[in-house]
């Protein structure tokens, strides 16, 4: 019986939406997001629905690397880097019908960067003099210090522009209860941990200059359907539940390249990479050796092989190896498996097995736990990395949460491991956003507290040639490996698995949201 043969005889088929009318459709996704703000929130869950609902003065063409129009239609940076002018589109209206103008812009910036918003990402916004409104459609962006890849996080959704009203009138609600924007679809309803439903922005005609529909979108609807078991998603696409979904079981990929009616598209323009990270400053992982050891005693090809079907490609650098101001140095020097070393190290260390095989020092068991979201996918990760540490002498203990939960969880301290995955389009997109000490506690769950490693991404953020900001990069990425901050677990492409009723849809890799704005999601005629 053949995978995706065996998944059609599972009984615990969820509840999807009845009958579809023909301008509608159902994306399933294995987790949810903790809130639709976008700026509280790093979840992709969010970004997938903030990218339909909101828009960003710039965009990210499918390629990863060009930027192009959004908000904005046009724009100018001075020579030293510290001034950009934004000229804005005309025409552009909220889902309430309210015209957006530049003093839009400015409070949704202002409101990302200001401390009382707490963002976990305001870092990405650049060291900011100030933003200004020129006049309704012209807004200039001053920074203290260049930043050469500000124009690309300017295409992340959390710099989505947004409805002041609507934050003020919903408050702490504001993307729990509603949100208005001025995407391509708008906010409907949303049910957590079970789904999000979107609508269509009828006067939407703004979009980016690489899509050939600028709006309104073909669908009228758009259901995110949660569903976190893996073979109940693939039912839901074999069966014509739900048309489209990027988060495909490795399992059932190659069945469903075979399956009639359905199309896998696959993309390889960016980078997403799984990864248990360490809390350095916690008991037991607070040991390098220790930290050494995990990364020795964990079998990424095999992981990859006999878990995920060859489908990803085995990880031990925390960043691809060919991703931007990767630091080649490090190839021969990257941790990989050896069982036998990762044993006489801990045996040096001090670390001696108990009567049940786990180690244990100065009368303190080495049981790290680890917090993981709750779903198909982290529960068979983190249960394969158990399984191998226990080998070693390290008993490993896991705890789940959903996504709703999970995020609020990891900015704890309560934890020694988590388990994380994220979207990156070069080195220093991914150093920044984990790294620096100003991002403690999350998404520096790590606690890495380091003034060489803030100095050096600092560095590397205002470099105005190449060869200087790979070369500061560059130091971070050998300081961080040599600390085996991380254990990396695999680099994923991205996959989405569509109805042939729908025309052939082109992955975005954007924060690795997949559909984008959803412009171009068509029936076919």
């Amino acid at each position: 019986m053949t995978a995706v043969n065996k998944f059609l005889t599972a009984t615990a088929v969820i509840a999807l939406a009845g009958p579809l009318a023909a301008q509608e459709i159902t994306i399933v996704r294995e987790v949810d997001s903790n809130n639709y703000d976008p700026h509280k929130t790093t979840a992709r869950a969010a970004a997938e629905a903030l990218f339909m609902l909101g828009d960003t003065l710039v965009s990210l063409e499918p390629d990863m690397q060009t930027v192009t129009d959004g908000l904005a239609k046009g724009w100018e940076v001075s020579e030293d880097g510290l001034v950009y002018t934004f000229h804005l589109k005309d025409g552009v209206q909220f889902c309430n019908g309210r015209e957006m103008t530049a003093q839009d812009v400015v409070y949704s910036m202002k409101r990302w960067i200001d401390p009382e918003t707490n963002s976990p990402v305001s870092w990405r916004a650049g060291d900011v003099e100030d933003i200004v409104a020129l006049d309704d459609k012209t807004v200039e962006y001053r920074l203290q210090h260049p930043f050469s890849e500000l124009l690309y996080q300017l295409t992340q959704s959390f710099a989505t522009v947004i409805d002041k009203d609507t934050v003020e009138e919903l408050g702490e609600d504001f993307g729990i209860s509603g949100f208005v924007g001025t995407g391509p679809f708008c906010w409907e309803s949303w049910s957590p941990r079970d789904k999000m439903v979107l609508t269509r922005h009828e006067n939407y005609a703004w979009g980016p200059a690489f899509y050939e529909n600028k709006g309104p979108a073909h669908l009228e609807k758009i259901t995110w359907q949660i569903v976190p078991e893996e073979n109940t998603r693939t039912v839901a696409i074999v069966t014509g539940q739900s048309e489209a979904t990027q988060y495909v079981p490795p399992i059932a990929l190659n069945q469903l390249r075979n399956t009639p009616n359905i199309s896998v598209q696959q993309s390889d323009s960016a980078f997403w990479t799984y990864f248990m990270g360490f809390k350095v400053n916690k008991e037991t992982v607070s040991d390098e050796v220790v930290r050494q050891a995990i990364n020795l005693a964990v079998n990424q090809e095999a992981l990859a092989e006999d878990l995920l079907f060859g489908e990803v490609e085995p990880a031990y650098s925390y960043v691809s190896q060919a991703a931007l101001d990767w630091n080649e140095a490090l190839d021969d020097k990257l941790l990989r498996y050896d069982p036998e070393a990762a044993k006489s190290m801990l045996d040096e260390a001090g670390w001696v097995p108990g009567p049940d095989g786990v180690r244990a020092k100065d009368g303190v068991e080495l049981r790290p736990t680890a917090y993981v979201f709750a779903g198909s996918s982290w529960q068979k990760l983190s249960e394969f990395v158990q399984a191998e540490l226990l080998k070693v002498g390290i008993g490993m203990e896991i705890q789940a949460f959903d996504a709703t939960v999970a995020w609020g969880k990891l900015a704890t301290q309560e934890f020694d491991i988590f388990g994380m995955s994220y979207p990156y389009v070069s080195s220093g997109d991914a150093l920044n956003l984990y790294f620096p000490s100003q991002n403690m506690p999350t998404p520096n769950r790590m606690n890495w507290d380091d003034p060489e490693t803030d100095e050096l991404l600092q560095a590397g953020k205002t470099a105005l040639s190449d060869q200087d900001r790979a070369a500061a990069y560059g130091k971070v990425l050998e300081k961080v490996h040599a600390a085996a901050v991380w254990l990396p677990l695999y680099h994923e492409p991205m996959f989405i698995a569509q109805t042939d009723k729908l025309e052939p849809i082109k992955p975005h890799n954007n924060y690795g949201a997949g559909f984008y704005k959803g412009l171009d999601l068509k029936y076919k005629e």
